[in-house]
């Protein structure tokens, strides 16, 4: 046979094949499995939780590691009961923090009832400049020593336009500013992006738990909060829910060598 005969003879066979409804569907299947595949090898092995629970720990301590100071202007307000419109008190601060020395407050304005004020939002303050002094923050860090994490099943999550991985934690011991609940942490570098929950002690035997949220923002290549709400419920007062929104950062990093 010519090589011109054996060229349309090919041709042809090659048109039989393909015009066969049959041959159609294998050819089909056979390029859907090598899609699927080619995709799966694409993709790569997804992080373990292991792996996970390691990149938030560094990412915690990284951020620990560069960060010797900051302030942040910090909007506290509080509301009553069922009106979350209103707020009964509001106060506005500078806050300073220096790595070794804790937190500062400076009052910039306050506004609403004195008494709510007092109660409330000093009693925050005070107690949040107790637990950033030198060595009581050490247990309060989201990191696998203090809390015990387990990721959660489903995939990722969109946060706020970030995917994130979603973990159940529960801290190791309990105490007023520890949290069990859920965890948002970015898919790209582990940090923190939102924690939802409820403290594991109360703040006082008059309290019950306190229901919390924050949310945070990368600044300057490290996550910031940048806002929270805490609601309890006490036998004087009833429903308390304070909000706090953080804005103007300004960061002061540790000097690369």
């Amino acid at each position: 046979m010519s090589n011109c005969h054996a060229g349309r003879f090919k041709l042809n066979l090659m048109r039989i094949v393909i015009a066969s409804p049959i041959i159609r569907l294998q050819l089909a299947v056979a390029c859907l499995f090598l899609a699927l595949v080619t995709g799966a090898h694409a993709q790569g092995p997804q992080p373990d939780e292991a792996a996970i629970i390691r990149g938030i720990d560094a990412a915690v301590k990284a951020r620990l590691d560069a960060i010797v100071g900051y302030t942040v202007t910090e909007h506290y307000a509080v509301y009553r009961n069922s009106d979350q419109t209103h707020p009964v008190a509001e106060r506005t601060v500078k806050t300073t923090y220096q790595k070794g020395v804790g937190k500062n407050y400076a009052i910039v304005s306050d506004s609403g009832s004195d008494l709510i004020r007092k109660l409330v939002l000093d009693a925050i303050l005070d107690n949040e400049k107790r637990i950033n002094t030198p060595g009581a923050t050490d247990h309060s860090y989201i990191i696998s020593e203090n809390y015990e994490m387990k990721l959660q099943s489903g995939g990722p999550q969109t946060v706020n336009g970030r995917e994130c991985y979603v973990l159940s934690i529960s801290p190791r011991e309990k105490a007023p500013n520890m949290i069990v609940g859920t965890l948002w942490v970015d898919a790209r570098d582990e940090s923190i992006a939102q924690l939802e929950g409820t403290t594991s002690k109360s703040v006082s035997v008059f309290t019950g738990p306190t229901k919390v949220m924050r949310q945070y923002a990368t600044v300057d290549g490290f996550s910031e909060a940048t806002h929270a709400s805490g609601a309890s419920t006490s036998f004087l007062f009833g429903l308390t829910t304070v909000t706090i929104d953080y804005s103007g950062y300004q960061i002061q990093l540790r000097p690369s060598k």
